[in-house]
């Protein structure tokens, strides 16, 4: 008994989520386990910070602990520090700094090893610690706990659901087994095979799939059916069933599993949320689903609906990081769209940025020169967020590029762009645009279609704004584009912004508003072009603080120096 015992003591790992986000598995071996820095260590935290054996994880008579190696920074689970704690399934564990590694503790098969250890010891009832077909037995055990060892390892979800069938007819004994998953309202063959272990084709299901459903549509833990070779047997709910000459018929729900607290779980309950069904049969013989054998079976559905949930999950997180990693690269590209060099010295100046309030953003800001006396400055706001607006953004930026710059025509320019946009969107995307030309003699040059109101802040005191010339661009098929015209001074400056500046909210929702704008743009207009950006973004950082926000925040500050 002790080899058996061995066998299936409960073993433990943990998902260890690095400070990337990617996942993987450790099983906890040998004991005690020991997590840290240096190299030595059963599992490696390459971080700076942590210390060179920062904790470890132990295990007293069944029961696995996480203990502090007298680490700097601590040891935390769940959100608490511990000097030593028990760990629960599911338990989170840190190491002092929420972007480093954390640690969920697993128990492997905890619940199926319990089922086992009491079926093993029902059977010690003879006088030398056996009974009449304990060799059946055992091998039902090992068929389970085969299965148990199979949700830990690197094995397929099909591989895995296939022991799950084997396992099920050595508990029952029933001569096929099928397991069906639910896809697009109807039953879908994910396993058909029989007790020898040999793949059957998915047309040998000829039982009524109403049949089936009823297991899912009545939700109840077990349905099994006995039936009399003649078909005058005591259930009879479809004559079709028994004019295929079967004696028995077992088919048990596949229920989803949600995780709520801990290492609590919670059984959904309605039918939409049945995962599939787990469907035996016998022509020969009657199932056996006497003494343990029920509470196994039921045991190894919920197994079995845990690991298409863990499936369901871990291919959502395969898809969130495919995702996130397309985005990333989407973010890099689009921050390379923006100029990597502004004019810091002659008669034009200029210094920006954009920050996305999601991995891409509709912003976008550009610089480019129209001949050697004459830049052309432009920042839009495309409508909406994520990637689409993105999308629209670069496309925007690349029309600019494409038409010509070497003329004033403003307003021809942008009824070209206007009508490229609208063709494109019918109307359902648009973008708000400030567009102007600066010219070496002073001359502003602009069309604000729809934009927030740039404010050019006069080196001799007050602070004027550009209202809107236009509607926005993409906006209205035939739109016309009025511009507007002033004259710079020496020194005189020019903040351009979207509305992410305006309506960037602090953690008590409050917007950072026009007025307080004005104020930072007033206290800090003598500076150099860069100082008033850097001015301007520090107040609307400051006012926030770490408040998520809505939207992108872009903001131009252009320095006009006349006299170089």
């Amino acid at each position: 008994m002790d080899t058996l015992t061995a066998e299936i003591a409960p073993s433990a790992s943990v998902i260890v989520i690095d400070p990337s986000g990617h996942r993987s598995r450790v099983e906890l071996a040998p004991l005690p386990f020991k997590i840290g820095r240096q190299a030595d260590n059963d599992l490696i935290l390459r971080d700076s910070r942590a210390s060179r054996e920062h904790a470890r994880i132990v295990r007293k008579g069944g029961e696995y602990s996480v203990e502090d190696a007298g680490s700097l920074h601590g040891v935390y689970v769940n959100g608490k520090r511990v000097e030593s704690h028990a760990l629960r399934n599911s338990d989170r564990i840190e190491f002092g700094f929420p972007d480093s590694y954390q640690l969920i503790f697993a128990m492997d098969g905890a619940e199926l090893n319990r089922l086992i250890g009491q079926f093993g010891a029902h059977e010690k009832t003879g006088p030398m610690g056996s009974v009449p077909g304990a060799g059946a037995n055992l091998a039902k055990l090992r068929a389970i706990l085969d299965v148990a060892r199979t949700l830990q390892t690197g094995l397929s979800l099909q591989d895995v659901l296939n022991s799950v069938v084997d396992a099920a007819l050595a508990i029952t004994g029933a001569e096929r087994g099928f397991l069906l998953l639910r896809k697009n309202g109807d039953l879908e063959t994910r396993v058909a095979r029989n007790r020898q272990g040999a793949t059957l084709p998915a047309s040998d299901l000829r039982v009524p799939r109403r049949v089936i459903r009823r297991a899912l549509e009545q939700r109840r833990d077990l349905l099994s059916m006995n039936f009399d070779p003649q078909g005058t047997g005591e259930f009879q709910p479809e004559r079709s069933v028994v004019d295929l000459e079967l004696r028995s018929v077992i088919s048990v729900p596949l229920v989803r599993i949600s995780k709520v607290r801990g290492d609590a779980t919670s059984v959904l309950s309605t039918d939409e949320e049945t995962a599939g069904v787990l469907y035996m049969d016998s022509r020969l013989a009657t199932a056996d689903l006497a003494g343990g054998n029920r509470e196994l079976l039921q045991t190894l559905a919920i197994e079995a609906s845990t690991i298409l949930e863990n499936a369901r999950l871990l291919e959502e997180e395969r898809i969130k990081q495919r995702i996130e990693e397309e985005l990333g690269v989407a973010r890099t590209i689009q921050q390379g769209l923006l100029p990597r060099s502004l004019p810091a010295d002659g008669w034009f100046r200029v210094c920006g940025s954009s920050v996305a309030s999601h991995q891409v953003g509709g912003d976008y800001y550009d610089f480019i020169p129209s001949g050697p006396d004459a830049w052309t400055v432009v920042v839009a706001d495309v409508s909406g967020k994520g990637v689409s607006s993105a999308l629209l953004a670069a496309l925007l930026q690349g029309a600019f590029l494409a038409v010509s710059h070497s003329d004033a025509a403003l307003h021809k320019r942008l009824e070209r762009i206007n009508t490229f946009l609208n063709e494109r969107t019918a109307g359902e995307k648009y973008a708000t645009v400030f567009y102007c030309l600066l010219e070496r003699a002073g001359q502003l040059l602009y069309v604000n279609a729809g934009h927030c109101p740039p404010l050019i802040v006069r080196q001799a005191g007050g602070i004027e704004s550009l209202a809107a010339t236009a509607p926005p661009v993409g906006l209205i098929e035939s739109a016309e584009f009025a511009v507007g015209e002033t004259t710079l001074a020496d020194g005189d400056k020019i903040v351009i912004y979207s509305d992410g500046v305006t309506e960037a909210q602090n953690l008590e929702g409050e917007f950072f508003g026009r007025q307080r704008l004005r104020q930072a743009v007033a206290e800090h207009h003598t500076g150099s072009c860069h100082a008033l950006h850097e001015a301007v973004a520090g107040a609307v950082a400051g006012f926030t603080e770490s408040a998520p926000q809505a939207d992108d925040i872009t903001l131009v500050a252009i320095e006009y120096r006349g006299e170089c």
